[in-house]
């Protein structure tokens, strides 16, 4: 079967994977991406994917997906994963919601209690209709971020 997408790497770019795989350490990203471009390069040893994925230890997907990167978008993208512009779960409490936390946070705590809680602050946002839930590590989460 052809492939729909061939790498060729330039002389640059074959030395910056050469080197991104002499010099880094562990199991970087980087360092497989790098891997799986100099062994998918046509004119170099232009391994199947099969063979690139079991010697690099990805799956067959990861060595397809670098390959469409590098054609579609570039070298820089196929070498470097782009960042995430968006969480994948939103955030709950928003700076309005924030600065209720701290205000409830600086009160009294209810009666009987000697001091807030993570989980009476998470209970007294729900009550205050801040959120709809909230969990005590999200709170937590918070004040450490504001304080």
């Amino acid at each position: 079967m052809n492939k729909k997408y061939i790498v060729r790497l330039t002389d640059e770019e074959r030395a910056v994977c050469e080197t991104t795989v002499k010099n880094e350490k562990g199991k970087s990203e980087k360092l497989r991406r790098a891997m799986i471009l100099l062994k998918a390069d046509a004119d170099g040893p232009g391994w199947k994917d099969e063979k690139i994925s079991e010697a690099v230890g990805c799956r067959v997907q990861t060595v397809e997906n670098v390959r469409r990167e590098f054609v579609l978008q570039g070298f820089d993208a196929a070498l470097v994963r782009k960042k995430r512009t968006t969480p994948p779960t939103p955030k709950l409490l928003d700076g309005a919601g924030e600065a209720k936390l701290i205000a409830t946070r600086l009160g009294r705590p209810p009666a009987g209690y000697g001091h807030w809680t993570l989980r009476l602050l998470a209970d007294q946002l729900v009550e205050l209709e801040v959120v709809d839930s909230i969990s005590p590590e999200t709170v937590r989460q918070t004040l450490k971020k504001t304080a």
